[in-house]
């Protein structure tokens, strides 16, 4: 028998018994879904992180006041800080040459307001250098100017939520207003950034670092961003703010710098090893599904005993009659995974609608797989069946005893 004469004796089989046929391939097209869906949405949920932190800048490293070693008792668990960070450490760390844009960070939040409009807003202080490094833009006016950083200065510069719920359509370039108890002039409006890592860019105020540490009367800094010149020279200006610290802060390791390639790559691990077990997961439901077209092919050599009798009796060896079995599982296998890849590609449609900022991209690797584990699936439980078949007596098949 040609495989051409497999294939249609096993496509006349499967049409034969329709109600059979349409549980076999639901089984397998919700698990090859599953596997696919919930691979996407661990390759989502990765490219987001990744995505949260790409928007920080490249090349940055964060240093924050604290040792990273733990400590006892509750949360934050970080080391006691001798010192603050100052600005005037922040300046220290430009004269190494690995380093390009340092950028004091003082945050907090106080009440804005403007004519009779008011509402409380998070206030960034910081220098012109977070501009370059959080890769910013203007759609109004400009950003910090280039002065002493230790001098405070009655200026700022508005988010765009902040602009549009304060000033309206009007232009606020050189328009007063209050935050807190001082009063500010707008230079600039951010252009829309969004997110990063829950902070709306568009729904701050940027003002000079020495201004923030006024306003909040708090003279540490809440963390230095910096970005160093190109990826290969992290290592070096991350090794380099350890060795300015420690000196300035009279020989004590008392910072934590963070490295945003080390944080991606944390990340990059976890959720592939998330994305894999939830992939082992829903691979579960393909062996769910095997185990049904099993239960089902051992239902069919039943009830097609008469036909199997009849094969055996014109002289077809037991190894083609498990080819025909065998051809059937195949076929349904195939056919199940193909609509499974189109439930999956429906369901990936319908959660990119509902989540559209967040990237549900099903991995090739996943599409591949699930397909190849259904084919297996589908062989390796149709072998038991197809066995059956080929030990039937062809007399008794012929009887159906």
């Amino acid at each position: 028998m040609k495989l051409i004469d497999i294939i249609r004796y096993a496509l006349k089989a499967i049409s034969g018994y329709p109600t059979r046929t349409g549980l076999m391939l639901l089984a397998m097209a919700i698990g090859v879904g599953s596997v696919v869906v919930l691979s996407a949405l661990g390759e989502g949920a990765r490219r987001y992180v990744i995505g949260e932190f790409s928007s920080l800048g490249t090349n940055l490293l964060i240093v924050l006041p604290g040792r990273s070693e733990t400590v006892g008792g509750p949360p934050p668990l970080l080391g006691i800080t001798p010192r603050d960070l100052t600005v005037d450490d922040a300046t220290a760390l430009l004269r190494s040459s690995a380093i390009r844009y340092v950028a004091p960070i003082s945050i907090g939040a106080a009440p804005v307001s403007r004519g009779g409009r008011e509402r409380e807003v998070t206030i960034i202080g910081s220098t012109p250098h977070l501009y370059h490094i959080r890769q910013m833009n203007m759609t109004q006016g400009r950003f910090l100017p280039e002065t002493d950083p230790s001098r405070a200065a009655s200026i700022c510069v508005l988010g765009y939520k902040t602009k549009q719920e304060l000033f309206g359509n009007f232009s606020p370039l050189g328009e007063t207003l209050r935050i807190g108890d001082r009063r500010f002039r707008v230079i600039g409006v951010m252009a829309k950034k969004g997110e990063s890592v829950g902070l709306d860019m568009g729904d701050v105020i940027v003002i000079p670092v020495a201004s923030a540490q006024a306003l909040f009367d708090n003279p540490s800094l809440f963390r230095i961003m910096i970005e160093a010149r190109d990826r290969e020279t992290i290592a070096r200006a991350k090794q380099s703010i350890i060795s300015t610290i420690r000196e300035r802060h009279d020989g004590e390791d008392d910072i934590t710098v963070i490295s945003q390639d080390a944080v991606l790559a944390t990340f990059d691990r976890i959720f592939a090893v998330l994305t894999l077990t939830v992939a082992g997961i829903a691979a579960i439901s393909l062996a769910v599904a095997g185990i049904l077209i099993m239960n089902v092919m051992l239902i069919a050599v039943s009830q097609r005993k008469a036909e199997v009798g009849l094969l055996k009796a014109i002289g077809t060896p037991k190894g083609q009659i498990i080819s025909l079995f065998l051809a059937e599982s195949a076929i349904l296998s195939l056919i199940g995974a193909t609509l499974g890849l189109i439930l999956a590609a429906v369901a990936n449609e319908v959660l990119s609608r509902i989540f559209p900022q967040f990237p549900i991209v099903a991995p090739a690797w996943s599409l591949a797989a699930a397909v190849g584990v259904a084919l297996v699936t589908g062989l390796v439980f149709g072998v038991l069946p197809a066995r059956q078949a080929a030990r039937l007596d062809p007399v008794l098949a012929l009887s159906r005893r």
